[in-house]
């Protein structure tokens, strides 16, 4: 296979060379421990990264230091990527874990330069061999022995790419006095004298850079003059050759390079990003000096470049991300934490939020995890209007602020939950099991309420007129936070962007978004009561109602089966046997309770505590679900395997770009109704699936079924607090994923995908401008 990549620096080993180095490096392996040696990224069944932990020292003293290094080995024309991977990869990531010794920042030797052969990606890494370290110190009090470990995160890449992780451990005694190990530290120290001397070391060279102009403009290029000059002040006097700059991420810069234009001095140009940062950008990277023959000298540059203002008629936000780097689309993701305050920064403001929140709540009323209440709702009020005259304005105000108490019941539990540290989405309350068998069995109760198993009137006449006034209201306002609990799961259009705006703010605008959300959800009987007339041009009773209200306790017993569904996502089949036991329990529960109604005096007394007794004692043994909780910890990524998706995992998304695939990623989760829709009415059809297989879609399912930090914050990320969330990410500008409508068309879909395909990799041949804005 041709290798795609041109390397402009760096040299192979002669054919002697390669079989003496293999000989040597087989010797210094079998040297190791064997959890100090790993392979990995399998290609064809043969693994293409080889590592090792290394150390300088075979003692080390308490309070004396050491240096600890994982040196990664690849196939030929194989490489993993420096700290800025460039236009395309994935940085190598160290992790140390050694217990009472301080590890300091890794260090990188000098990377290559590699390049499509039309040069239109550019990327940095090591071929070969390299040697990623840093110091270690060890505590004054330690003694015994070291457990040293390191974990290494990386792709590996030919024509395509690989990820690669491994775990390397090994020991370390600690002694009177600190041995150094010869063979490995001449290892660190040609590995050392590769890494960029840092800024102001003593005896490195030093870098000045001048502008032409005093400020950067947005979108608009720059140049300058970059001087180096010795430690004593003098010109640089040598030269140059090769891919002697490597930039590193420059925050407000697109592109910048450097043309040496005499000894010790440079030309620079560059291209302003189009958006202006919050910050003054500066240079970084690394610059090596001098050549083969006369040696090299490489040093860190970290310098100020200028204040950057926007062009004409742009207004300043924040930086993009560099274009197209794979990395900044799909690099790790942070643990997660409470999202910040960033409401100043959002694109949308806090009236327009407020109005989707409204219009939002408003259609969640057509969703279907709140219509049969809706519906319920809807009957209720038929009744009032003809049998209860007057009394229809206070029960659509109790309804409306059952809403409005629960909503905000559920801002508090959000600030709270994000005070202490956690993220939280809309409708996170769903991935607990108790919480789902808790709304299961209101839903079950309400049933069997409508089938006549009991009443929750003071007598059993509360259909001709004869219900307690304030026992009325009371159904009124449960009904309404019914209403609330039921509309979580579900999302609407507007929906999703105007949570996601007030789970990135501050407490006060999560609580009037959250009140303007139920004002909407109360609208269609606020209607009843504000429209003059309206109320009276409901049918009138009959027997149809009676009829009615037990097709709406059908519909509710369909909610519940819904609920036993998620459940099984949660806990799986244990668990929803354990629901289904408890739920016959609530309705023997209901019936002894209606039983009790027609009963007087002890009687009644003893029978609904019998009803208690069966509910607590049902609870405490049907109501555990941690066990059950354990045996689907794997099930998530078993079912996103189904119908040729996949787990969504960060490193497979960045493979799939890597090799110019373009990417589908469904966020998604079994107790969320819009999601399923989704799935069944547009994900699932001939037609979709047959433009992913047409486009070599890669798609892939993240599952928040139950708690996913990843997951939680990726959908900050995009503004986002729940579910659906829909993104399409393009190979030829993975950094500006397109994010789809809640409400997914089969035509939307096709179109995204197609235009991810057509904006591919240039290693596809994709030409076409890429992202929409």
């Amino acid at each position: 296979m041709t290798h795609p990549w041109s390397k402009r620096s760096g040299s192979r080993l002669g054919g002697l060379g390669v079989v003496g180095a293999l000989l040597l490096a087989t010797w210094a392996q079998a040297a190791l421990p064997p959890t100090a040696v790993g392979s990995t990224a399998p290609d064809e069944g043969d693994p293409r990264l080889e590592g090792a932990l290394l150390l300088d020292a075979t003692q080390v003293k308490a309070g004396g230091d050491f240096r600890v290094g994982v040196r990664l080995r690849m196939d030929p024309e194989w490489h993993v990527y420096w700290k800025n991977p460039g236009d395309s990869g994935l940085a190598t990531d160290v992790s140390w874990d050694i217990p009472g010794v301080t590890v300091g920042e890794l260090r990188w030797p000098f990377p290559s330069t590699f390049r499509t052969p039309d040069g239109f990606i550019t990327t940095h890494g090591y071929h070969d061999e390299v040697l990623l370290f840093a110091p270690a110190h060890v505590a004054q009090n330690a003694s015994g022995t070291l457990n040293v470990s390191a974990a290494v995160d990386a792709l590996a890449c030919k024509v395509h790419c690989i990820p690669a992780q491994l775990v390397l451990t090994r020991t370390l005694p600690v002694g009177p006095e600190t041995v150094t190990d010869p063979e490995f530290a001449t290892q660190f120290d040609a590995a050392q004298a590769q890494v960029p001397a840092p800024v102001d070391a003593q005896g490195a060279p030093r870098v000045a850079l001048a502008l032409d102009g005093t400020t950067l403009t947005a979108g608009k290029p720059f140049t300058g003059k970059l001087t180096v000059t010795a430690a004593d002040g003098k010109p640089f006097a040598g030269d140059v050759e090769g891919d002697f700059f490597v930039p590193g991420r420059i925050l407000g810069v697109d592109t910048v390079k450097l043309k040496q234009t005499a000894p010790g001095t440079f030309a620079l140009e560059g291209q302003a990003s189009s958006v202006v940062p919050k910050g003054e950008p500066r240079l970084t990277g690394a610059l090596r000096l001098g050549t083969k023959a006369t040696g090299f000298t490489a040093v860190d540059v970290d310098t100020a470049l200028a204040p950057m203002v926007a062009a004409a008629g742009a207004a300043a936000g924040p930086a993009p991300l560099k274009v197209p780097s794979v990395k900044d689309a799909v690099g790790k993701v942070q643990p997660a934490a409470a999202a910040p305050v960033a409401s100043g920064e959002s694109p949308l403001g806090l009236g327009v939020a407020l109005l989707f929140a409204f219009l939002g709540g408003a259609l969640l009323n057509l969703m279907p995890c709140v219509f049969p209440v809706l519906a319920l709702k809807a009957y209720g009020f038929t009744r009032m209007v003809q049998e209860e005259k007057g009394k229809v304005a206070p029960h659509a105000a109790a309804y409306a602020g059952g809403i409005l108490a629960t909503m905000l019941l559920l801002a508090g539990a959000v600030l709270a939950v994000r005070a202490g540290g956690a993220s939280v989405g809309w409708g996170f309350q769903f991935q607990e099991p108790l919480f789902v068998a808790g709304v299961s069995a209101v839903l079950v109760a309400f049933a069997l309420n409508l089938f006549g198993v009991y009443t929750l009137g003071a007598d059993g006449t509360a259909l001709a007129g004869k219900v307690d006034q304030s026992h009325g209201l009371m159904r009124s306002a449960g009904e309404g936070v019914l209403a609330v609990v039921l509309a979580t799961p579900c999302s609407a259009p507007l929906l999703g962007t105007a949570v996601g705006f007030a789970f990135a703010a501050g407490p006060a605008t999560v609580v009037a978004v959250f009140m303007a959300l139920g004002l909407g959800l109360a609208l269609p009987f606020c209607l009843l009561v504000l429209v003059p007339g309206l109320a009276k041009r409901l049918p009138k009773p009959g027997m149809w109602m009676e009829r009615g209200k037990q097709v709406l306790g059908f519909a509710l017993l369909g909610t519940t089966v819904w609920l036993v569904w998620v459940m099984g996502g949660l806990a799986g089949v244990d668990g929803m046997a354990r629901l289904l036991a408890f739920l016959i329990a609530v309705g023997l529960v209901t019936w002894l309770y209606g039983q009790s109604q027609g009963l007087e005096g002890g009687r009644r007394g003893v029978t609904v505590a019998l009803a208690v007794l069966v509910l607590v004692g049902a609870g405490a043994v049907a109501l555990r679900f941690e066990e059950a909780q354990a045996s689907v910890e794997t099930r998530g990524a078993a079912v996103a395997s189904h119908g040729g998706a996949q787990a969504w995992d960060e490193a497979a998304v960045t493979a799939a770009l890597a090799a110019g695939q373009p990417v589908f990623v469904d966020f998604t989760a079994d107790w969320c109704l819009t999601c399923k829709f989704n799935e069944r009415t547009v994900l699932s059809r001939d037609d979709v699936r047959q433009a992913f297989l047409k486009h070599n879609v890669a798609f892939f399912v993240a599952d928040w079924t139950r708690r996913d930090a990843r997951i939680t914050t990726k959908l900050a990320e995009h503004g986002r607090a729940g579910v659906p969330m829909y993104l399409v990410l393009s190979p030829g500008a993975p950094d500006k994923p397109e994010v789809l409508n809640e409400l997914l068309t089969a035509d939307s879909v096709i179109q995204a995908v197609q235009r991810a395909a057509e904006c591919g990799s240039p290693l596809k041949g994709g030409s076409v401008v890429c992202a929409r804005p």
